[in-house]
């Protein structure tokens, strides 16, 4: 009986071993390998990065030669007087067939030399159309007959938190470099990391960006650029990236091609952030000078000297609770508005002041250069 068992499981594994056998071959056999949705995304983008090297003349201060020790002095020499030359690094994205380059501000400004590598390795001279320090964007141009195709671009609007987000660029002179994450925020205030020189509203994300990604793509999971890598911030056990949106680059990169600047309009005020809560406590407080409406909105700080809210008779302590129809919750909403305004063109504000509502217009300037 057990030889009998014994033949049929062996005829039954002898066929199971014949059914799979051209199974197992037949996947040996296929040369087609599948990739992943990244390496597509990336397929899709990389020919159009490229890494920019520059050089710039700095001037450094001497040492004061009282300071030095004589001994040192005789070891090392007089300090060096003069100009050096400094190089720097970071990553850039084509962005049409002309051979246009978008790239940071901080990579390529007061740089005399730029040198752009393209992804298949050749090296061209880049030329610096134009820069703009509030949006940390710049625009460089290549020769048209020399640039590589570019790169399709997304749309940043579209995004929501949790999109997938790949970082291309070249970190720490690593070229071709990938990192992959996701969108972790969006609507991120620069002025909260601590830029108050800035205007950018950024997207967050967990993709690893270091130094030298600075001026590279961050791009969606169908292979779009939706922005262009500008920071990162690192903490215990985890970084965190973000990058100007696409949307906005874009715009820059249009006024940078017809003007070679961007104008920002701007009223001359330092805000702060007020809700009902942080007013009720502020009221409470018996050594409180002022009482605060119970609301939110833009509290004004400062008002700038010579600026055109100044002019309109903005003071400090006024609380900004709507320009012309949009309802102010806080100091963002007004910024925003105030960005995509028109010089000269007055703008209603709805203002709290003394427990008074009050209508100033104020028209809205030229963002003096801050350079």
């Amino acid at each position: 009986m057990v030889s009998y068992l014994a033949l049929f499981f062996s005829a039954l594994l002898f066929a199971i071993i014949s059914i799979t056998e051209p199974c197992f071959a037949e996947l040996s056999a296929d040369s087609g390998v599948s990739h992943s949705f990244v390496a597509d995304a990336v397929r899709n983008v990389a020919p159009a990065v490229v890494r920019i090297d520059t050089e710039r003349t700095v001037q450094r201060e001497p040492y004061d030669p009282t300071l030095i020790d004589p001994l040192l002095r005789d070891l090392l020499g007089e300090p060096t007087i003069g100009p050096e030359r400094e190089r720097g690094q970071g990553s850039g994205i084509v962005i049409d067939e002309n051979g246009l380059i978008l790239t940071n501000a901080h990579v390529v400004e007061r740089a005399d030399q730029v040198n752009v590598t393209l992804a298949d390795g050749g090296q061209e001279d880049g030329h610096v159309i134009g820069t703009d320090t509030v949006t940390d964007l710049a625009l460089v141009r290549l020769d048209a007959n020399s640039a590589p195709s570019p790169a399709p671009l997304g749309d940043s609007e579209a995004l929501a938190v949790g999109d997938w987000a790949i970082a291309l660029g070249t970190p720490y002179g690593l070229e071709r470099t990938v990192t992959l994450g996701i969108v972790s925020s969006l609507h991120r205030n620069i002025n909260s990391l601590g830029f108050s020189d800035k205007r950018l509203d950024l997207i967050q994300t967990d993709a690893a960006i270091n130094p030298g990604n600075s001026g590279g793509p961050l791009v969606n999971g169908v292979g779009q650029v939706i922005g262009i890598n500008t920071l990162v911030r690192s903490g215990p056990g985890a970084g965190l990236g973000f990058a100007i949106p696409i949307n906005l680059a874009k715009r820059v990169a249009e006024q940078l091609l017809t003007n070679g600047e961007v104008i920002h309009p701007y009223l001359g005020l330092q805000l702060i952030p007020l809700t009902a809560r942080i007013a009720k406590e502020h009221n409470q407080n018996p050594n409180s000078l002022v009482e605060l409406p119970e609301r939110s909105g833009a509290l004004i700080q400062t008002v700038l000297p010579d600026s055109p809210a100044e002019l309109a008779g903005l003071r400090r302590g006024d609380l900004i609770i709507a320009i012309g129809d949009v309802e102010v919750l806080d100091p963002q909403i007004l910024l925003e508005t105030v960005d995509q305004s028109e010089l000269g063109i007055g703008l209603n504000l709805k203002i709290i002041r003394n427990g008074e509502m009050q209508l100033i217009s104020v028209k809205p300037e030229a963002l003096p250069d801050i350079g």
